[in-house]
């Protein structure tokens, strides 16, 4: 029965979601029949679409340094990371739900609040292929005038956003916190049990079943060389490590 509770209350939206099926079946069938219709076509589009998602979150957390998207995309780069999630957003293909897991990728490897506010807005209502039929059926002077008050509006929002809304507010495991309060981290899942890792620092890395695993956590300097030529070599550029004041042992 704990179970159970526990499966409802992990997936409420779901479950809300079927109640109300379950009452329009009831009370509406019509409704019910025209609202599963519209449902199976949604479902069907993100099963179309959401593998080629996935598998480019894959590339950003498994391929991209954490460096390159900090630089481009991070705090720190300023008007040229607006510029570059302006023009993400507005040449990406999708529908926006497809932006999200993207998005989180990116934020997880440092990029800036701001920075995917402007992405997510740009996804939704710049891209140029939407732009070409806007200017078709309303006219380029209609699309242009809009254009350059929406495009006013999306940096304004990123600000704001920014200002109002910090990393630390959002859910930990979706920003990267384990990698704050854990110098040393793997991000599992998309390693590919090649050992390289354990055969430079065995005292800090085993392969298990095809993954690598941390046998420790805490840094050690005289292994500090080792980890980082570990970081450096990773082929899939899956262990993350995080710059702080590691432990000396005395030898005295």
């Amino acid at each position: 029965m704990n179970k159970v509770k526990q499966t409802i209350h992990q997936n409420k939206l779901l479950f809300l979601v079927l109640l109300a099926y379950i009452g329009l079946s009831i009370f509406m069938p019509a409704k019910a029949l025209q609202s599963l219709q519209n449902s199976l076509y949604y479902v069907k589009e993100m099963l179309m679409i959401m593998p080629v998602i996935l598998l480019l979150t894959s590339l950003i957390s498994a391929w991209v340094p954490r460096e390159a998207i900090e630089r481009n995309f991070g705090q720190n780069s300023g008007f040229k990371g607006s510029i570059f999630s302006f023009l993400l957003g507005s040449f990406s293909a999708g529908p926006i739900y497809a932006a999200f897991p993207v998005c989180k990728a990116l934020l997880s490897k440092g990029a800036s609040i701001s920075n995917i506010v402007i992405i997510l807005s740009a996804w939704a209502v710049i891209k140029v292929p939407m732009l070409l039929n806007e200017a078709k059926f309303l006219g380029p002077k209609f699309m242009a005038l809009r254009w350059v008050l929406t495009t006013l509006a999306i940096f304004v929002m990123g600000y704001l956003t920014s200002r109002l809304v910090k990393k630390e507010d959002l859910p930990e495991k979706d920003v990267g916190n384990e990698t704050k309060e854990n110098p040393l981290h793997i991000v599992s899942e998309y390693c590919l049990g090649c050992g390289v890792c354990e055969i430079i620092a065995p005292n800090y890395f085993k392969v298990v079943n095809k993954k690598a695993n941390l046998l420790r956590r805490d840094v050690d300097e005289e292994e500090l060389t080792l980890i980082k030529e570990a970081v450096k070599k990773c082929p899939s550029k899956v262990i993350e490590y995080t710059e702080v004041k590691v432990t000396t042992h005395d030898r005295g």
